[in-house]
């Protein structure tokens, strides 16, 4: 798949590439919403490999115009929205929903690049705001799979409790073996009572090479970026 990026803007990392490993778990279908888009990978990929109607929201204008483009040029069908999700008055409910959001807080040092601030700062997406509207949307039994810091993890699960959105899938992102989490994956279900499955962790590295997995995520993906300039 290739995929336009912004040259000044944010580009997709390794976090998209898990995150979407970890998405084809549940076997997307039917309506998909893909929140804070960016360029498009999670949704496109998921709407390349599955049987979805793929809806994405992005907020930012350059982000909305390059996943029109990434769909264009990979032959895919996607309608994207340009606007704020937290505001934006949907028409209908959805029954898989996934989103990489911005998850550093204010006690991150912030980029001076505005673009940059609004993909990866959670002032622009605070947690209770983004996971209240998200289970408005949900159908019920819906699926809610997205990324998150793994230090905000408490917060996180306190939200989806208050949302009433039941975590049955956890799995640990590790940089090696012997570094602390920094990202953590979770699926959450409306209407769910299942118990919550902890999966084995993902080790991103081992002796500066990517471990087997990840290389195995790399060859699923098949992503090629390129470099561009809206105008």
């Amino acid at each position: 798949m290739f995929l336009y990026q912004e040259e000044s803007g944010y580009f997709f990392n390794s976090d998209s590439h898990f995150l979407y490993d970890f998405i084809t778990k549940f076997n997307p279908k039917d309506e998909l919403l893909d929140i804070g888009c960016g360029c498009g990978i999670l949704g496109l990929l998921t709407a390349r490999d599955f049987p979805v109607s793929l809806t994405g929201i992005d907020k930012q204008s350059h982000n909305a115009f390059i996943s029109e483009k990434n769909a264009l040029i990979n032959k895919l069908t996607a309608h994207i929205i340009e606007d704020d999700f937290l505001t934006y008055d949907f028409k209908k409910e959805f029954d898989f929903i996934i989103s990489n959001p911005p998850y550093y807080h204010d006690g991150v040092s912030k980029s001076e690049n505005e673009a940059l601030h609004i993909s990866r700062y959670n002032t622009h997406m605070p947690i209770e705001d983004f996971i209240q509207k998200v289970r408005k949307l949900l159908k019920n039994r819906g699926h809610f799979i997205f990324c998150y810091d793994a230090g905000s993890l408490q917060d996180l699960l306190v939200s989806l409790k208050e949302a009433k959105l039941q975590v049955e899938d956890m799995r640990f992102v590790h940089g090696t073996k012997a570094k602390p989490s920094s990202l953590v994956l979770i699926h959450a279900r409306k209407g769910s009572r299942a118990k919550t499955k902890i999966h084995p962790p993902l080790v991103n590295m081992h002796e500066g090479e990517p471990t087997l997995e990840v290389k195995s995520i790399y060859q699923k993906t098949r992503t090629y970026s390129i470099k561009c300039i809206t105008l």
